[in-house]
């Protein structure tokens, strides 16, 4: 999963990325994610990425790493979520929150593989818009 998102990331922002860091947060919080853009210290973009073939409390600590990434961001950075697998059919609830947080607007999008192609043209705009 992670792999196929860098592929992505990559395309669009060439080596301007950092991954698989902890970034810095406006009121000195930090969080891991797999990828700060443009650099972990200034980042305007985060992106987290989560795949799995197996249920369990994995899928659930998802919903740990999200709310340590919404509390340390600052308010204007874009937090993208990637995740994909038949998992989340046995752990619904999980996802129903995940949802729920895109909703509140703390998580910008959420992707899955079959959404590659938007997650690019995403990328591409947040690119213009925060001018990297």
């Amino acid at each position: 999963m992670e792999d196929f998102a860098e592929a992505i990331v990559r395309k669009v922002f060439g080596e301007d990325f950092q991954v698989r860091c902890t970034f810095a947060g406006p009121r000195g919080q930090e969080a891991k994610c797999d990828f700060a853009i443009p650099s972990k210290a200034a980042a305007r973009i985060l992106i987290e990425s989560k795949g799995y073939g197996a249920t369990g409390s994995k899928m659930t600590d998802i919903l740990g790493d999200i709310r340590t990434i919404i509390a340390a961001k600052r308010p204007d950075t874009a937090f993208l979520f990637f995740t994909d697998g038949l998992t989340w059919k046995q752990r619904k609830s999980d996802l129903r929150k995940i949802v729920e947080f895109q909703n509140n607007g703390d998580i910008t999008r959420i992707y899955t593989y079959a959404m590659a192609d938007q997650f690019e043209a995403d990328l591409r705009q947040l690119k213009a818009e925060y001018k990297l």
